[in-house]
């Protein structure tokens, strides 16, 4: 028994609703991955659905736990806090190192370009 049938009503529609929501953002946001052309548009759909759905699964499970528990519990703000600081920042960092890697690239094919225009 997992506690459901001493929960109100409106807990488990909440918890529901909360549940549907981040599975839905976090299926919109692969949806993106797949769908969109470039790879700076594909890294940005998966970071805002990975961030929003886990906000939102983090709060299903702050109402189930608080209303099962008749107590507040909010240690699941911890993971959306860490997943808030580093799924950004991991987004930056890879943005940066293709950035890096394009101007790497473009800059060689523009010394490519020289060099046969000039004969070397």
């Amino acid at each position: 028994m997992n506690g459901i049938e001493q929960m109100p009503a409106w807990a488990v529609a909440l918890t529901a609703a909360l549940i549907l929501m981040g599975a839905a953002v976090s299926l919109i946001g692969s949806l993106g991955l797949l769908w969109l052309r470039s790879f700076y548009e594909r890294v940005h759909a998966p970071t805002l659905g990975a961030t929003l759905g886990t906000v939102f699964i983090a709060l299903a499970s702050m109402v189930y736990f608080s209303v099962l528990e008749s107590r507040p519990v909010l240690h699941e703000m911890l993971i959306v806090g860490f997943g808030a600081v580093t799924t950004p920042v991991a987004l930056t960092i890879l943005v940066g190192a293709a950035r890096f890697r394009d101007t790497a690239e473009n800059a060689a094919d523009v010394l490519d370009r020289d060099l046969e225009l000039n004969g070397d």
